[in-house]
């Protein structure tokens, strides 16, 4: 049944009581945070570094330098997705040092990238608003990708303990502009954008911008899965360079996949780690008619005022609708098989998941930025409240009965699962989520600044499902309905010793309520288990020393930070009740991060970025992750290096590798799976043939290495192979 324009209007009808106590509360506090307006550091480019550009990230609430915030944020320019041939957003965050990706689930889909040890699968936004759902992104309405890290709920509210991923969209200019690339690949790569922008469309100071995207692609050496996608992008702007502005904006990603989920692992325990099957890379378990099937649809309004040169009034709201239609296969190799056995010889079993699912998000949020000259300095001061509702309702089938097949030669084609298929679920959850919050920057003096924020929250879900058996008999699953109160705070001090570089002192906490997001709630895909029934939200804290500074007349910037995220509360088995969670676990991430980037010589750039990163599991249960063991998908080692020169007036030559540890796909006493590390290395050559024509060659994996790039306790998908991507890019 159609929720459209009534979820909105009940939504904010059941969110008035909560709104209004919430301002109240909000206007009692001291309004505190951080803020900074952040110059976006040279990319994390994995073909093409540019130096330091001194812009602002898309985060309203962070308007200081970035030199002068206490917070590692990495941001990939526009200019870099372009270099590097980025289309989707899991490839313009590989090579972020830090950061590792895993594979989807049957409860979640989509992009899935662990930052700093802990998942941000409900941590992406997309212009200071969460972005809602479960698709790849494909990056074609993409200025730019911001990486912020560490825990940041005085900025977002729930989540983000490893820190969040920031999309931050094309917007309206000034001039008429047109803009296209296509782009042919190795790799099936068959892929058209466009960019268009006019100017003054409605009269001065209003501009419209539409981007739109064709896009077809494989994996390199991989049999099987594809990608395939379209979208478009209208975005109008009114009131630019007034004091009020107004900005409306529609994304629409249409996908049809078929979906790859890799190969199986080799069993193993703690003594004898098991390990991702040997099996050739281009090995598929799937069939011809296994799909993943999206709908994406966000609106976004935005408003802007200028009360006076030192005050700002802000606002937004968003409501998006997704659906989601998705049949994968998953190799796994029969219990009690034999490390030793042949591969030849060993005939692997079929997980055939199915389902659909339909996800609304609706969101309004407000905030005032003023500058203030107050003891004991100057303040800039951020203060606002947000309201929202978030609504999904999974439907999971099961599939008996799925043909078997052999691990190394396994048989594909079309196979029919509706004559043994069931309904196994069908879930509705309904969350509504108020927060207040107030970010102050304190300039003490020329040399000492103080950063405080607080933020107070309230996270509603109620949650019910059906559980149904194979004669179609049902029963009632799973009721909850709950509601957590949090507050969340951030404090910070920055010394400037020279007006080139800085040091500073963090602290500052997060929290996951149990409701948050359908697979917290779904908490085991392959059994549709629901674990995490009415559990306290889980809490982390952080601390973190850090220093930036700028060198060779600021072409060249360089930053470093050592840091400690403790996580507690953390959901493991339940020892007294089988099939149930506790909150009874806790996990702790020690880490440092160097980086270098910029232009120390015209014409050369330069970027080099290493994280090393010490995840353990401190506290559990019986059957749940082993004490003392790593944190899963957490490489102890991670970055890339970079370089980039122009060889001639019109030609440009890179080269980058992009290398992690080993990762800890499973842990537990009884599956203990590890994908080995890998170092991957790229090339690139562009030549500027006109001063609006440019042609780029990629080349991708060089070597042609086989690694492990996306891991899941299941399953395991291998890396792209070598390709190479020709780019014929125009701009008039």
């Amino acid at each position: 049944m159609a929720e459209g324009p009534a979820f909105v209007t009940t939504s904010v009808s059941r969110l008035a009581t909560d709104m209004a106590a919430s301002l109240a509360l909000g206007l009692c506090l001291p309004w505190a945070g951080a803020a900074a307006e952040i110059a976006a550091p040279p990319a994390a480019a994995t073909i093409i570094v540019t130096g330091q550009r001194d812009g602002v990230t898309g985060l309203d609430r962070l308007p200081t330098p970035l030199l002068d915030t206490p917070q590692v944020i990495e941001v990939i320019s526009a200019v870099d997705l372009q270099a590097r041939g980025i289309t989707n957003l899991n490839d313009a965050l590989r090579g972020v040092a830090g950061l590792s990706l895993g594979a989807g689930e049957t409860s979640f889909q989509g992009n899935n990238a662990i930052l700093r040890g802990f998942t941000t699968r409900n941590d992406l936004y997309v212009d200071n608003a969460r972005d809602y759902g479960y698709y790849y992104r494909d990056t074609f309405d993409d200025d730019r990708v911001e990486v912020v890290k560490g825990p940041s709920s005085t900025l977002f509210g729930r989540g983000s303990t490893g820190g969040v991923i920031h999309r931050v969209s094309k917007v309206p200019l000034a001039a008429d502009r047109f803009a296209a690339e296509a782009q042919l690949g190795s790799d099936e790569t068959r892929r058209l954008a466009v960019d268009a922008n006019i100017a003054e469309v409605t009269g001065p100071g209003s501009a419209f911008r539409i981007n739109a995207v064709v896009h077809r692609s494989a994996v390199a050496g991989r049999d099987g899965g594809y990608f395939e996608r379209w979208g478009v992008a209208p975005t109008l702007a009114l009131g630019m360079g007034t004091t009020t502005r107004f900005i409306l904006s529609f994304l629409h990603q249409q996908e049809a996949n078929r979906p790859d989920y890799g190969i199986p692992w080799i069993a193993g325990t703690p003594a004898a780690p098991g390990y991702p099957a040997p099996v050739d890379r281009a090995t598929y378990y799937g069939f011809s008619n296994d799909r993943l099937h999206t709908d994406i649809n966000i609106l976004t309004a935005r408003l802007a005022h200028d009360v006076s040169p030192a005050t700002q009034l802000r606002g937004q709201i968003r409501y998006s609708n997704n659906s989601r239609d998705f049949r994968y296969s998953e190799a796994v190799i029969p219990a009690g098989t034999p490390r030793d056995a042949p591969l030849s010889g060993i005939i692997v079993g079929r997980n055939l998941f199915e389902g659909r699912s339909r996800d609304r998000f609706f969101q309004v949020q407000g905030e005032i930025e003023t500058r203030l000259q107050l003891w004991p300095g100057e303040h800039r001061i951020i203060a606002g409240a947000e309201a929202g509702t978030e609504a999904t309702d999974p439907t999971y089938v099961t599939n008996p009965g799925v043909p078997r097949t052999s691990l190394v030669d396994p048989l594909g084609g079309f196979y029919d699962s509706a004559p043994n298929s069931f309904v196994r679920l069908n879930g509705r959850a309904r969350s509504q989520f108020v927060g207040v919050f107030g970010i102050d920057s304190i300039d003490l003096s020329p040399h000492w600044q103080a950063l405080i924020g607080l933020r107070w929250d309230r996270f509603a879900t109620r949650y019910d499902s059906t559980r149904f058996a194979a004669d179609g008999s049902s029963d009632r699953g799973t009721a909850v309905d709950r509601a957590d109160r949090k507050l969340s705070y951030r404090g910070a001090l920055v010394w400037k010793p020279v007006h080139n570089a800085s040091v500073y002192a963090a602290y500052a906490n997060s929290f996951n309520p149990s409701g948050e997001g359908v697979e917290s709630l779904i908490s085991s895909g392959r059994a549709v288990g629901e674990s995490n029934i009415n559990l306290a939200p889980e809490t982390s804290h952080s601390i973190e020393l850090g220093a930036k500074w700028k060198l060779a007349d600021g072409r060249l910037q360089m930053s470093s930070a050592l840091f400690r995220i403790e996580k507690a509360n953390v959901r493991v088995p339940d020892p007294g009740t089988p099939g149930l969670n506790i909150s009874g676990g806790k996990q702790r991430v020690d880490g440092a991060e160097i980086e270098m980037a910029g232009e120390p010589l015209p014409g050369w750039s330069v970027k080099a970025s290493y994280a090393w990163l010490d995840g353990r599991t401190l506290q559990s249960t019986p059957g749940g992750p082993l004490v003392g063991a790593p944190l899963l998908l957490t490489p102890r080692n991670s970055g890339s290096i970079s370089t980039a020169v122009d060889v001639a007036p019109r030609f440009n030559v890179g080269f980058n590798m992009v290398f992690a540890s080993s990762r800890l796909g499973q842990n537990g006493a009884a599956s203990y799976l590890v994908a080995g590390g890998y170092a991957v290395a790229n090339a690139s050559l562009a030549w500027r043939m006109t001063d609006r024509l440019t042609l780029r060659l990629l080349v991708n994996n060089i070597t042609d290495r086989l690694y492990y790039d996306q891991l899941h306790p299941a399953h395991v998908i291998p890396g792209a192979g070598r390709s190479a991507l020709v780019t014929l890019a125009v701009v008039l």
